[in-house]
This record gives C-alpha cells, structure tokens and sequence, in this order.
C-alpha cells in the first residue's frame, strides 16, 4: 500500500501482524474511551495561522539534559516491541540513533540492554516499573548503568495492570491463547518468517538475563502480575532516587498536585501519560491534562508528553500545550511493523516535514518557540 502519511502505517501494520499483536498493541483499557480521547482531544486543538513572519531558516533541535537531539521527538519505552519486527529493540534504536533523537527501552524489551545498547550511537534511555522483586530492579538498574544509560524513565502509573478486554478476544491472553496465537501466525507468513523463525529468541532479554533463564511471551502476563506492586507509595520511591545517580524522570503523571510531587521529589523530567489509554479508563486524555500541569512545572523540570500523537502536527500541538518534548509509541511501532528500522526513519521524516510546514505557517523559526500563544482557543 501507498505510505503518504504517518497515519498510513496503522493499516499497513494491521495488514502484517496476527491479530494478537496488532490489537495488543493497538487496544486501550475498558471500553477504550480514554484511548479514543487521546486522539480525537488533542486533534481537536486549533493552531493559529500566521503569515509574513520570515522563517525560512527553522532550528528544530532541542537540548535535554545537557544532551543535543535533532527533534522534540523520542522512542518511547513500548514491552515487546521485538515482536513487531525482527529483533525489533535493535532496529528501533538505530532509527533513532541515525535521526538522533532519544531511544526509550522498555523493561519488557524481547532485546536485552546489552544487546540494544551496542547498536546505539548515542546513550540509550531505560525504562524501570514499580516491581515488587527489588533485586531485579536493583540489577536492571546497575546493568543499564554499565551500558552507558544515564536517564531512567520510571513508570509510576502502573501499579496493577490495567482491564484490556481486547487481549481476550485476540489471544494475547485468555482460553487457548498460545494455541491461537500459532494458528494466527501460521495465517501471516510475512511476520511468521521474518520474526517467527528469523527473530528468535522470542523472550523478554533484561528479565532472562536477571533470572538465568528464558521468560518467554507465555511467560509474560504472568510474571507481570505477579510483580506489579499496587502498595507503592512517594516515600517507597526514595531508594530509587538515592541509587540512581542519572537523570530520572517520572512517567505517568496528569494531575498538577502529582508533578509539584514529583518535583518535590527530586525528578529531573515527568512524562504526561495515561499509558497510552492502557490503565484507567475514563481518565482525561493527556492534551487536556497538559496546559495545568505545565503551569504547575513549567520551568522546573523538563515535561514531555505522549496519547495519541499520530502526526508531527500532533508533535506542534503537544509542544504548544506546554511539553518541552514528544514521546511516541502506537506510531512508531505501526511503522516498525510495516518497515522496520527503514520504516521508522520514514516515519520521522514525515513527522519532521509535517513539523517544519506547521512552523512556518505559524510563523516560529524554533521549537523552543512553540507555546500556549499559538493556540487558537
């Protein structure tokens, strides 16, 4: 199919991927309304237009700890995304790398640090959950530290899993699940060779490492569960602060009261997610959580923000909501799906041509530029 837009991969992904992967992905919790609303609030906001403002010459890079990037954009961290493509952690961290820009890696990588982080040019990003195995996240901590990674990104809004209906019905989990996930991949030779047989070992590599042996996907729900700590409280955090001697940002934040909490912590960076939909249904999407919460922090520490970003004009918006940078995930692992590594750097040169026509017809020649005055409403 004809890719013209970011949008195009979602259905070029649907296409490839067994239905248990593409709707494990594509799914929200409950009855997806906060899914839908990530979408449908932050396309509803309205830019400014403005003419004869002389921006020819754009400067899209942005600094992030000390650190130069090329755009506003990072990889966000996404469980299982070696799934999509073959060795997909790999692949991803190259297309950043070469468009340099921030790669995120889940906890839940099929990819292991060292694998991911020997592929990369620049440091990598890790991702940490609240797990009640302390030792594991004492480990993965040390390891990410010894591979170079300086920013740990800590998901704070997942203390159970969220009610992901969808994953029953798609055998992602549920009644027979491994046994529908073989036949579905048995009906999608293209993802069957590339990844089934060629993208091996299929298991969750920073979990494997830590235990001695394989954690496989029938593993995954599981041990997930069983780890999830629903006690966590601020106060239990302050080891993680104390033993971490990097940048640490806090994911998972959409309530003012939380970011001035996590500032008072100690963070360096919240990002302003619902997961991406995944947790509590009917909570407000994070455009329109965004503007009070940059209000509250704005300055303070670095905000970014992610929930249904799909175009690099849903990057402009983010920014002129108040985010200093753009996390994506859905998007980019429809394009890594459908391309791999050549896929995503396709997707950022759409995003980033989408992004330098939005500057210009706002009349902004930075990024640091973009803000609430560009709004419409």
């Amino acid at each position: 199919m004809i890719i013209s837009s970011a949008t195009d991969f979602r259905e070029a992904a649907r296409r490839k991927l067994p239905p248990f992967l593409f709707h494990y992905l594509d799914g929200g919790a409950g009855a997806e309304q906060t899914l839908r609303s990530n979408v449908d609030d932050l396309q509803a906001v309205r830019l400014r237009q403005r003419v004869l403002r002389g921006s020819e010459q754009l400067e899209l890079g942005v600094d992030y700890f000390g650190e130069q990037y090329a755009l506003p954009i990072a990889l966000a961290p996404i469980g299982l995304a070696g799934m999509y493509a073959r060795r997909g952690e790999v692949q991803a961290v190259r297309a950043a790398c070469g468009r340099s820009i921030p790669f995120i890696q889940s906890t839940v990588s099929v990819c292991s640090l060292a694998e991911v982080a020997a592929q990369a040019s620049k440091p990598i990003w890790f991702q940490l959950y609240v797990l009640k195995d302390r030792a594991f996240m004492r480990d993965v901590m040390r390891r990410a530290w010894e591979l170079g990674a300086r920013t740990l990104v800590f998901t704070v809004d997942m203390p159970v899993p969220g009610n992901r209906y969808r994953d029953a019905h798609s055998g992602m989990s549920g009644e027979n699940g491994p046994l529908r996930r073989v036949l579905q991949a048995m009906l999608h030779p293209r993802w069957a060779w590339d990844v089934g047989v060629h993208g091996r070992p299929h298991d969750l590599g920073n979990i494997t490492a830590y235990r001695g042996h394989a954690t496989g996907l029938t593993d995954y729900i599981g041990w997930l569960g069983a780890n999830f700590d629903p006690d966590i409280a601020w106060q239990d955090l302050q080891w993680i602060r104390d033993e971490w001697k990097g940048r640490l940002i806090l994911k998972g934040i959409l309530d003012p009261i939380d970011a001035r909490d996590a500032l008072a912590f100690g963070a360096d960076g919240i990002v302003v997610s619902n997961h991406g939909g995944r947790q509590l249904d009917g909570t407000l999407s994070s455009a329109r959580v965004l503007p009070a919460i940059a209000a509250a922090v704005k300055g303070k520490l670095a905000i970014f923000a992610d929930g249904g970003v799909r175009t690099g004009t849903d990057v402009f918006r983010m920014l002129a909501l108040g985010a200093d940078g753009v996390l994506l995930g859905r998007a980019y692992i429809y394009a890594l799906a459908t391309g791999g590594q050549a896929g995503v750097e396709r997707l950022l040169a759409i995003m980033e041509k989408d992004l330098r026509t939005n500057m210009v017809l706002t009349g902004v020649k930075s990024v640091r530029e973009i803000g609430p005055h560009l709004l419409a409403d």
